[in-house]
């Protein structure tokens, strides 16, 4: 078979004689996860360090300040004999160094140390030369000192990267050496004022992500014991192997053999090794992060910490009487891995039964096993159809005991439960999974366990079949409600944020970016003061209005009920939210949203705002041909509509003409289509029964665009512009249709850009345009940010978004 060798590296003793190991040829080299993992901290300590320095510019330039005076001071003969030393040593020690690995036979390692100093070089150099010419003066001035001396020093740079690919600093002689030859070459430079404190820092953080980088590209030599070492190290333990062969890794990616003992025995053996230990390193942080003390896992684990806990949850599974393969031992296997030894049983996970051989006697047998373990205070917790097995009787056997806990606490305990409950929920349904565990462990029990069916608590493979199925845990909740009626159930926490929160924050960051950015480019204080008090008051009122008009015009697509009051706030929350969303997509969000938390199911609650949409995009359309022809009709002088309504309208044609002829382009706005205004015919067929409704929706859209008009029109009024109301309303029409087309927040740029550019074409001075869309845009797009996050926030205290 191809990849595939018999082999017996190794003869412990004459008398064993040779015994041939069945595995795939391990790899030479392997990517290490560890590696991956130190290159993106790297990097993000490298982005952390910048940020910082440009937000503490002062104190970065005293701490410069102090180092140079610090370093000047030094005897010239100690400058003269550090230069000279660590100029020397820097280049001496990996040269050094790589001579004494090839007369090891290593001049893999050396070549893989070469290749990370060549890509520090070429890296170090261009981000010197972008730096230089093109760079962020703040950030130049740091690194540089105003001096002329390099942003990084392009001689430390792969010096570094070479220590880090070769791994010099599992060498203790050699890390001191190397170390000992940077700091007199950093002391030197200091004293010579060719190097400043940030760029020496950037030097050493680039320096170590290129040799982590270059480390996991080309991967390190594989160190893992090979099928040899194995069996020698199960013949330390007084096994007598006489045969093995790899079979599929288990769930964690460790290895396993099929060992085959003299006395017609065999073992499962499962192989840890140590550069294992981290793979899944970011998925486990992130819940670490996300979820509460009681639950989460250590990230983390050295091998030994892993080996002894597995162990220990097997022995303690042992003495409590429940279904395990018997653990016969354990040992090292050198530094790189370790083994545990199992009896091997022959039997199937309960993953590759059919759904009809789930019988209840099967289930009983489950839930049995799990009320073993939790008597003696253990938790699995990782019960899934790959870590429940059957053997050949029928019997049921827990494995993967490694995930387990030992005096665990109550919330553990339920955890198993509901992972259960849920697993089985997907196989044999919500009743029957319930009614299996009550049998066995009561109601009592599974009332507790109650607050618990979380998806946040499940596991993967649980989680993704729960999201498919989104009435199985609502289900299973109702089951257990009808055993147990009066049960009070306290709400448990097991999240320390939800994605929602994490979603506010970044919204709130992300708001106040955009807020401040845009601030800092309007001289605010000066429009104000410079605008007419009379016309500013009345394009408030009508920017106050137009919130009061999309909540008639949402209440009027609305078969429902909706209160005013509340309707309103939630239009004001979705000003907050238009600044991390696109104009069209953060009031389409909130609404929907908050026509699912009045009661109206989610494929009504779309269609409504769909309708909405569609008439307000109709009514935009038929407004902006009709103050276009008004406009055009008046001949104003300084404004063709007319021909310019006629090449836009031209200029839409080809631009839909080409989205027809060109067929992914065809399907992508079908489907965009089809997913915004599914639904929405029948939804208006129930609307136009009812003529309060047509008149309140209808009414609704016009108010809204009449308000925002009359807002533009008296700001053009506040500073002595003189536009006639149609032409205003043309520009507003435009603009607006570019704003909602735009990705960016709210139309941030685009907005601003279109409605200067069409009032300065209808005649208005450049700076009149200027200033009274500057005051358009805080009155309607400012302003409303901080009642609007006061909105969103009283609304999701009171459960109504």
């Amino acid at each position: 078979m191809r990849g595939i060798k018999e082999q017996d590296l190794t003869l412990d003793t004459p008398q064993q004689g040779v015994v041939l190991v069945v595995e795939p040829l391990l790899p030479q080299r392997i990517r290490r996860p560890s590696d991956a993992l130190r290159f993106l901290l790297t990097l993000i300590a490298l982005a952390c360090v910048v940020l910082l320095a440009l937000a503490l510019q002062r104190t970065l330039n005293g701490l410069e300040t102090d180092v140079q005076a610090g370093t000047g001071r030094a005897p010239d003969l100690l400058s003269s004999v550090s230069g000279l030393l660590g100029g020397v040593a820097v280049l001496i020690v990996p040269v050094a160094f790589a001579v004494e690995r090839v007369f090891h036979r290593d001049g893999m390692r050396i070549a893989q140390g070469l290749i990370a100093a060549i890509l520090a070089l070429l890296i170090s150099y261009a981000l010197d030369e972008w730096l230089v010419t093109s760079g962020p003066a703040e950030l130049k001035q740091l690194l540089t000192g105003g001096r002329e001396v390099e942003p990084l020093n392009t001689v430390l740079t792969p010096a570094i990267a070479y220590a880090t690919a070769v791994r010099m600093s599992r060498r203790t002689q050699w890390r001191a050496l190397m170390w000992t030859a940077l700091a007199l070459d950093v002391l030197a430079l200091f004293t010579a004022t060719k190097v400043t404190a940030l760029g020496v820092i950037l030097t050493y953080l680039v320096g170590l992500a290129v040799g982590f980088g270059t480390l996991y590209g080309i991967g390190s030599a594989n160190t893992r014991p090979p099928g040899s070492s194995v069996l020698a190290a199960l013949r330390r333990l007084g096994f007598a192997p006489i045969s093995a062969r790899r079979v599929e890794d288990d769930s964690s990616g460790s290895r396993r053999y099929l060992v085959g003992l003299a006395n017609q025995r065999h073992l499962d053996v499962t192989v840890l090794d140590r550069d294992r230990q981290v793979a899944g390193i970011v998925y486990r942080l992130w819940r670490r992060l996300r979820l509460n003390t009681e639950t989460r896992r250590r990230a983390i684990r050295s091998l030994r910490a892993e080996l002894e806990r597995e162990a220990l949850m097997a022995y303690a599974a042992q003495a409590a009487g429940a279904s395990l393969p018997r653990l016969l031992g354990t040992s090292e296997i050198g530094t790189e891995a370790a083994l545990l030894a199992y009896e091997h049983i022959d039997t199937r996970p309960v993953q590759e039964l059919p759904d009809e051989d789930v019988d209840d006697e099967l289930l009983g047998q489950m839930w049995e096993q799990v009320r073993l373990l939790h008597a003696h205070r253990l938790a699995h917790r990782h019960l899934t159809g790959e870590s429940i097995h059957v053997d050949a009787t029928g019997r049921v056997l827990l494995v993967d005991a490694r995930s387990g806990e030992i005096a665990a606490g109550d919330l553990l305990l339920k955890l198993d439960i509901a992972q259960l409950l849920a697993y089985l929920g997907t196989r044999v349904g919500a009743e029957r999974s319930v009614r299996s565990a009550a049998a066995v462990l009561g109601a009592d029990t599974l009332a507790g366990a109650l607050p618990l069916l979380q998806r946040i608590a499940l596991s993967r493979d649980t989680r993704a079949a729960t999201r498919k199925n989104k009435d199985l845990l609502p289900a299973i909740r109702e089951q257990i409600v009808t055993l147990k009626p009066q049960v009070e159930v306290e709400e448990v926490r097991l999240e320390r944020f939800s994605p929602r929160t994490l979603l506010t924050i970044i919204a709130s960051t992300a708001a106040a970016y955009f807020l401040l950015t845009q601030l800092s480019r309007v001289n605010v204080v000066s429009v104000v003061a410079t605008a007419n008090w009379m016309w500013s008051g009345i394009a408030l009122v009508a920017a106050a209005v137009s919130y009061v008009a999309a909540a008639i015009m949402l209440r009027g697509f609305v078969p429902e009920s909706l209160p005013l009051g509340r309707t309103v706030l939630a239009q004001l929350a979705g000003s907050f939210v238009k600044l991390v969303a696109p104009a069209a997509v953060g009031g389409v969000a909130i609404n929907t949203r908050y026509l699912q938390k009045r009661g109206v199911p989610p494929g009504p609650a779309v269609a409504s705002v769909g309708a909405s949409q569609l008439v307000g995009l109709a009514s935009h359309i038929l407004l902006l041909l009709f103050f276009g022809y008004v406009t055009g009709t008046q001949a104003a002088p300084s404004l063709t509509p007319s021909r310019g309504l006629l090449v836009a309208l031209l200029a839409v044609a080809v631009l839909f003409l080409v989205v027809l002829a060109v067929r992914p382009l065809r399907r992508l706005l079908t489907s965009r289509v089809r997913a915004m205004f599914s639904g929405v015919i029948p939804r208006l067929l129930d609307v136009v029964q009812s003529p309060r409704k047509i008149i309140e929706g209808v009414s609704g859209t016009l108010l809204l665009t009449i308000a925002f008009v009359v807002c533009l029109v008296a700001c053009v009024r506040a500073f002595g512009g003189d536009l006639s109301f149609t032409a205003v309303a043309v520009v507003f029409l435009a603009g607006n249709a570019i704003g909602s087309a735009a990705p960016t927040p709210g139309g941030l740029g685009a907005v601003e850009a279109s409605l200067s550019l069409g009032l300065t074409v209808a005649g208005l001075p450049g700076t009149v345009a200027t200033s009274a869309v500057l005051l358009f845009r805080l009155l309607t797009f400012w302003l409303p940010v901080l009642p609007g996050w006061a909105s969103f926030t009283y609304l999701q205290r009171h459960q109504a978004i």
